[in-house]
């Protein structure tokens, strides 16, 4: 069996606007998705911690950007769902706004996890996200949760179906399948973000 990696990670602030976003050089790894995708059991699970990023039933729950401090040589930030229609319509604004000016405007960010839930054929709003970082030149990894929940050829051809969809595209990293529940996917999960901040700071040096 692969030696399992071990990643320390403490919380470190949330912010609700860009101003109290905080001062780092440190290469930055975000984590998005719509609201309900599993971002926070797989930030736990990434890190190897039941309740660092907090799991909540009420999708919607993560209503600012969380700022985690690891020892792995980048920070990882939990970006608030989207698409989650019981927020208001001024939070959504409000949400999006902030996502925005994270993903635009941060310096110091190495590469972004799209999360997409494995059950569901892609739909506009990810992909939508996914544009939306192409024209902001970010590297970004479409990252498919929730996989044990479907049978391995299912999750292949969805693997496959983003392969396609996205063949054009010219800032997408991988497409990794993954589960929270069974920890599949992990490995291949730290690697890019390693790899992604390494690349950040040769370019940055």
């Amino acid at each position: 069996m692969a030696h399992e990696q071990h990643i320390e990670a403490v919380f470190a602030t949330g912010a609700v606007k860009p101003d109290q976003f905080p001062p780092s050089s440190a290469p930055e790894i975000a984590m998005i998705g719509r609201s309900n995708v599993g971002k926070s059991s797989l930030i736990n699970t990434i890190v190897r911690h039941g309740n660092l990023a907090r799991v909540s039933n009420t999708p919607g729950k993560t209503q600012e950007i969380n700022f985690f401090a690891t020892d792995a040589g980048f920070g990882l930030v939990d970006l608030p769902g989207y698409g989650y229609a019981k927020v208001s319509k001024g939070k959504r604004e409000q949400f999006s706004e902030l996502i925005k000016a994270y993903l635009l405007q941060r310096e110091n960010l190495a590469g972004v996890m799209v999360l997409v839930d494995s059950r569901h054929d892609p739909m506009a709003i990810d992909l939508a996200m996914i544009e939306e970082l192409e024209f902001a030149g970010r590297p970004y990894v479409v990252v498919l949760t929730k996989c044990d929940k479907r049978k391995d050829g299912a999750v292949s051809e969805r693997v496959k179906e983003y392969q396609f969809l996205l063949s054009n595209c010219q800032h997408v990293v991988d497409i990794i399948a993954t589960s929270s529940k069974t920890g599949d996917g992990r490995s291949q999960l730290i690697g890019i973000m390693k790899r992604l901040s390494h690349q950040f700071i040769e370019t940055a040096s």
